[in-house]
């Protein structure tokens, strides 16, 4: 009887590949496409030939190398192409997110000081208009955070780690460069102006306060300030990357929590103002009423903010195909954006109902400061300027690491090589005073905040809802088609609108102060 040899060669016919070729960056980081449903039911797989029939006549010891294979390969999947460039970058150096940093990143970059002047845009719509409007923008920018969290991976083979390069996939790559380059450097600067000013004034406050009669004859300028405010970011910014900051994500997310809690708690505690009024301010004409409500919506518009991040965000996790990013992606925004309604809802509401149309254009924190100053304990309306600094330095930290990212490639496209420490510093170095020298300028917070609103509100309401349907093709006229491409055109009309508003608040507010002259 001839004895069966313990292995055998078995031939495996050849079949066509239609997973996307392992590539791996530097940072060993592995990100793989899951498979479509017709691909898992009809397509060859990697692990298809090993199957239990194939490993009934191995030997043990290879059956197992095989099944250990089998197990990797499922785990892989279907992997994505990977630009070795990006284990440079700020945004792509590290793959190593969860769903916790994902909802501490989410949060950070959602709730800060525009949630500080909501109030105003209430003072100028009144109770209905002024709720509805909040409403009607949460929903939406809700869902339209879903589709950029599905569109991150929505075609085989790529993964699209920044809001441009979906832009470019979407609109092609010299239309979306120009949609979306501008409103996302925009945002992000414009943003980190917002913050020095904010950060500037609270840190300034905080200092009247715990100094009190004590304070020296010559305390700092508002400009001085800002100063002390920027270097501080500065100091902060050189953390290496997106991940790097999640611990500062958490700080800002924590306090942004805690002092929104406390500002509307604080106001709607103390007795009202005896002149106070829930009518929308009135003016002279009704063209100047349009644009201040047009503003006003600016500023709800901007209020959630963030979208722009959404894609940095998950492109710091990895992504396999039993694991693809946007699982963790999407329950970490989730729990973000309950803890953000917790927040901008109750400021609003409550910072109107406290206050009316006597809120001053700075918002609830200057309201709480000038109307309670004297009937609050000094040591916690300190500590709520202090949590206001704290948050202002971390959002400042994510919003700006776009702008980073966008430096590095420029420089690591041309030199071909990662960016040195004195090098990203100098960039960073840079960027923090370009913004200082803005916010000097422009010291108009609250219309800088609607027209901030209104030129960035395509980048929240209108370009993802135009990306979904140029990317995933719905069928002509369903009611998917429609319905996205309503709200994109929608979005659309609404910036120019409020863009309009927002110019005319600033022109209007530089009229009456001719020249900016901090105290």
């Amino acid at each position: 009887m001839e004895e069966r040899p313990e292995t055998e060669l078995i031939s495996i016919p050849a079949t066509p590949r239609v997973s996307t070729p392992e590539i791996q960056t530097p940072s060993g980081q592995r990100s793989p496409r899951p498979a479509s449903k017709e691909t898992k039911s009809s397509a060859w797989t990697p692990t298809s030939f090993i199957s239990p029939r194939f490993l009934s006549p191995i030997g043990t010891p290879m059956k197992r190398v095989l099944i250990n294979m089998k197990g990797y390969l499922e785990e892989v999947g279907h992997l994505t192409k990977l630009n070795p460039q990006d284990a440079w970058l700020p945004i792509t150096e590290s793959r190593n997110g969860n769903a916790h940093y994902a909802a501490f990143h989410n949060l950070n970059a959602g709730v800060g000081f525009q949630a500080l002047v909501l109030p105003v845009a209430f003072a100028f719509l009144g109770w209905s208009w002024g709720i509805l409007a909040l409403t009607i923008a949460y929903c939406w920018q809700l869902y339209t955070l879903w589709i950029l969290v599905q569109l991150h991976e929505a075609v085989p083979g790529k993964r699209y780690n920044r809001y441009v390069e979906l832009a470019q996939a979407a609109f092609g790559e010299r239309l979306g460069v120009w949609l979306a380059l501008f409103p996302t450097v925009y945002l992000s600067a414009g943003t980190a102006t917002a913050l020095i000013l904010i950060g500037g004034e609270t840190m300034k406050l905080f200092f009247q306060i715990v100094c009190g009669p004590l304070c020296t004859s010559n305390p700092l300028t508002t400009v001085e300030w800002y100063l002390v405010f920027t270097s501080l970011c500065i100091v902060l910014s050189q953390l290496p990357n997106l991940n790097s900051i999640a611990g500062l994500s958490l700080v800002g997310a924590v306090t942004a929590i805690t002092y929104s809690t406390m500002v509307w708690v604080l106001s709607v505690s103390q007795e009202r103002p005896p002149t106070i009024s829930y009518e929308p301010l009135s003016f002279p004409s009704s063209a100047a009423a349009f644009f201040s409500v047009m503003n006003a919506l600016g500023i709800v518009a901007f209020a959630f903010r963030g979208h722009n991040l959404v894609l940095e965000i998950q492109a710091t996790m990895p992504s396999t195909f039993k694991h693809p990013a946007h699982v963790p992606m999407w329950i970490g925004a989730k729990v973000a954006y309950f803890f953000i309604a917790m927040c901008l809802f109750p400021v609003a509401i409550g910072g109107f109902w406290a206050y009316g149309n006597l809120m001053p254009s700075g918002g609830i924190l200057n309201a709480l400061y000038g109307f309670h100053s004297h009937d609050i304990p000094r040591g916690l309306l300190a500590l709520a300027f202090l949590l206001v600094v704290f948050n202002c330095l971390s959002s400042f930290q994510i919003y700006s690491m776009p702008v980073f990212d966008s430096f590095e490639a420029g420089y690591t496209s041309r030199t071909n090589r990662p960016c040195s420490i004195w090098v990203r510093s100098g960039f960073r170095v840079f960027y923090g005073f370009v913004n200082f020298f803005i916010g000097v300028a422009l010291p108009f917070l609250s219309s800088l905040a609607g027209l901030l609103g209104g030129l960035t509100l395509p980048v929240t309401f209108a370009y993802p809802c135009f990306m979904w349907v140029l990317i995933k093709r719905p069928t002509k006229y369903s009611f998917n088609w429609y319905f996205n491409w309503i709200l994109g055109w929608l979005g659309i009309a609404f910036s120019l609108a409020f863009s309009i508003g927002g110019i005319w608040s600033i022109v209007n507010d530089g009229l009456k102060l001719k020249f900016f002259k901090p105290n």
